[in-house]
């Protein structure tokens, strides 16, 4: 059984994603109130796996999840693609004319504003997490209230699904990483064949600095899919950078990181893993 930390409740798409990375085999879901609770949950018990967003095609990214990848320096084990699709969940025997309020994470408001603006009396109020708006309202019995969640929490927490596919852009997906300590990596990556890797690396602060680094992956048909840089606090005006890529040839890829080694600070691989696939809408 793999045992796997994820933010948010049951049904909550963290979930769905871990449920999907590890198709065919059980799957126990450890809910966790933070991103931070995650790795908390895997110091208490060093088999447990972690799976967190990273960016969403329409919010962009979640930069504070990858300063928590550096910090507790657990690998990457892969990633997962997920489509992101939102339901209007409500008690059983409610209408839409019944509902009042409606509640939900602030990303999955954001990306049903066109859904809400059909609904002008209606008062909008942000939640924690998509799938514990749905519970909340099951436990409490809260009549004239909705949650914007999957459809799989709707259906775990008991709730009637008024509108299915309500966001905004149909084309709204997540990334997922998984993660673990190295013998839990290992173990999901036995019969993978890894083509990318996500690394970290800050620069000294000269002109044209990171033009030569892009320069070297240039030179090594390292294929750059994601550049994100960050602020380094107590450096004002010195950055870190963030980067995703894919390679064919895993000799030239590990030949790029030694060609650049002259011309950075510090490199930090958070991971080396198979690239996840987008699925179909």
């Amino acid at each position: 059984m793999k045992r796997v930390a994820i933010q948010g409740g049951l049904g909550a798409y963290h979930g769905i994603a871990a449920e999907n990375f590890f198709a065919g085999e059980e799957v126990e879901i450890i809910p966790c109130i933070t991103f931070r609770d995650i790795f908390k949950a895997i110091e208490k018990d060093p088999n447990v796996i972690g799976i967190m967003a990273i960016e969403n095609t329409i919010a962009g990214s979640l930069l504070q999840n990858y300063e928590l990848l550096k910090e507790h320096k657990l690998p990457i084990a892969g990633e997962y693609k997920l489509r992101i699709s939102h339901c209007l969940a409500v008690l059983p025997g409610q209408t839409i004319h019944d509902i009042k309020e409606i509640q939900s994470h602030p990303i999955a408001l954001m990306q049903c504003k066109d859904f809400l603006n059909t609904l002008p009396s209606v008062k909008v109020v942000e939640h924690e997490d998509t799938a514990l708006a749905g519970r909340d309202i099951m436990e409490h019995k809260m009549t004239g209230h909705g949650a914007i969640c999957s459809t799989r929490a709707a259906e775990i927490y008991g709730l009637d699904i008024l509108a299915k596919g309500i966001e905004t852009n149909k084309r709204n997906f997540t990334r997922f990483l998984i993660f673990g300590n190295r013998w839990v990596v290992d173990e999901i990556q036995k019969d993978e064949a890894i083509n990318k890797a996500s690394i970290v690396f800050t620069l000294p602060h000269n002109e044209g600095s990171l033009s030569k680094v892009l320069s070297v992956f240039s030179f090594y048909d390292i294929n750059l899919t994601k550049i994100q840089s960050l602020p380094i606090i107590g450096r004002e005006w010195e950055y870190q950078f963030y980067v995703d890529f894919k390679f064919n040839d895993h000799e030239r890829y590990k030949q790029s990181l030694i060609a650049i080694k002259p011309l950075i600070n510090e490199l930090i691989t958070l991971g080396e893993y198979s690239e996840g696939v987008t699925p179909a809408e």
